[in-house]
């Protein structure tokens, strides 16, 4: 519902004023400003054309109608509103049970490309709504420069914010997303560094997700500052490359690769995107890049190869996606798992999260409980290469050597050490 006024062209409503209005109406059931209690969500004012956002689903037809139409009817008569509208929307996120930092989050996953235009976007996108068929899930944009989750998903502000003045993504599906295009609606983002640092650090640790068991990260293209930053100062357990099969990608991937895994980011795998297409009419396969494939040596799993597909370009949605997006999303979990999981031999010595004097009471028990002759096996969260010495100094003088102390790290946070007591 909507009213029009004719309006001077020197007076230009405001906010307040518009707000002012409203605090005039009641909620004829709770005795109570619409504001206090709580109906109106927004206010969007442009020339003169006022747009209320409010939250009137617990109210009968009727009564609903009541409420607008009194709403309008206050806001038209403020000085300069042209036309007054109410739209009807869904109540803004119960801040309740929502959990603080990306870090809250069982699992972060990035989606990350040396160069922009691969694809990467689309594939952080269908990835999240993949996996949230199956778990709670959280696409957070960092994409700075070119923030496109928003368009992909057709989601858009505004962003509310809990008590605390935490912003709370906004919903798509059922599930949270998070972007920086939310805020800045479509004014282009021309941040200097230092910019682009506050304000990601700011949305990493203040976002009030709604207990993710998955947050998918959506990093900018490229090793810069933004991809730097995240890795110094967010938690990733896992990142997935996107890249087409030319030459010049694969190359410039296979840096951004080394940067991930110098940070100890475990490397899941790599997306192939738009390799090739399918002829509509008839059905012919036809490779967009000639020559050999030269993602074979970037020697990491190739977790998808995904064509041109227009139905890979249409929005998707948690839990409806194409085919190939729910086999991306399976190998992911797949690849996580074979990472994360460790097979500890039955026996060791555990000492992670264990203090230093804690930790060399645990192996000194351990090896001497271990007869000569027999394997020793270490579990720890540190770098286990000084335990060496300490080994070679429990045995004194009976042995100046050990059997080969093999130490092997499957993922950033474990190693395992084998030996054998002289």
């Amino acid at each position: 519902m909507s009213s029009e006024n004719s309006r001077p062209d020197s007076v230009e409503p405001t906010t307040d004023d518009v707000e002012a209005a409203l605090r005039q109406v009641k909620d004829p059931e709770a005795e109570m400003t619409v504001f206090e209690a709580g109906l109106v969500e927004d206010i969007h004012i442009t020339e003169g054309r006022v747009t209320i956002d409010a939250d009137l689903s617990d109210f009968p037809p009727q009564e609903a109608e009541s409420v607008t139409a009194t709403m309008i009817r206050a806001v038209s008569g403020v000085p300069g509103v042209e036309r007054a509208h109410v739209e009807h929307v869904q109540p803004s996120p119960d801040p309740e049970d929502r959990t603080v930092g990306i870090d809250t989050a069982d699992r972060v996953i990035a989606v990350a490309s040396a160069k922009g235009g691969v694809g990467k976007s689309t594939v952080a996108t269908v990835l999240a709504c993949a996996l949230a068929a199956e778990e709670n899930v959280g696409l957070f944009d960092a994409d700075i420069h070119g923030p496109n989750v928003p368009e992909l998903l057709s989601v858009s502000g505004p962003v509310h914010s809990d008590e605390d003045g935490n912003p709370i993504p906004v919903d798509a599906g059922g599930m949270d997303v998070m972007s920086v295009g939310l805020m800045s609606s479509s004014a282009p983002l021309a941040w200097r560094g230092a910019m682009a640092h506050d304000a990601l650090s700011e949305l990493f640790e203040e976002t009030a997700w709604d207990d993710p068991d998955t947050v998918v990260l959506d990093l900018p293209p490229g090793t810069g500052d933004i991809a730097l930053t995240t890795l110094q100062e967010t938690r990733v357990d896992g990142v997935v490359f996107v890249t087409t099969p030319f030459h010049a990608a694969v190359s410039d991937t296979h840096r951004s690769i080394q940067l991930f895994e110098e940070n100890d980011v475990p490397v899941l795998g790599v997306v192939s995107n738009m390799g090739e297409f399918v002829c509509e009419d008839c059905g012919t396969v036809h490779d967009l890049f000639d020559g050999s494939d030269p993602i074979e040596a970037l020697n990491v799993p190739v977790l998808a190869e995904f064509p041109f597909d227009p139905d890979l370009q249409e929005s998707p949605a948690p839990g409806d996606i194409p085919d190939r997006a729910a086999e991306l999303a399976q190998s992911v979990d797949s690849r996580f798992e074979s990472i994360w999981s460790v097979d500890i031999p039955d026996g060791a010595v555990d000492i992670r999260g264990l203090d230093s004097e804690q930790r060399y009471d645990e192996v000194e028990a351990g090896w001497e409980e271990t007869p000569a002759g027999e394997q020793f096996h270490l579990v720890s969260d540190r770098d286990p290469t000084p335990v060496r010495n300490f080994l070679l100094e429990l045995e004194g003088e009976q042995t100046g050597e050990l059997g080969p102390f093999e130490v092997k790290q499957p993922n950033p946070e474990t190693w395992l050490v084998r030996t054998v007591r002289p």
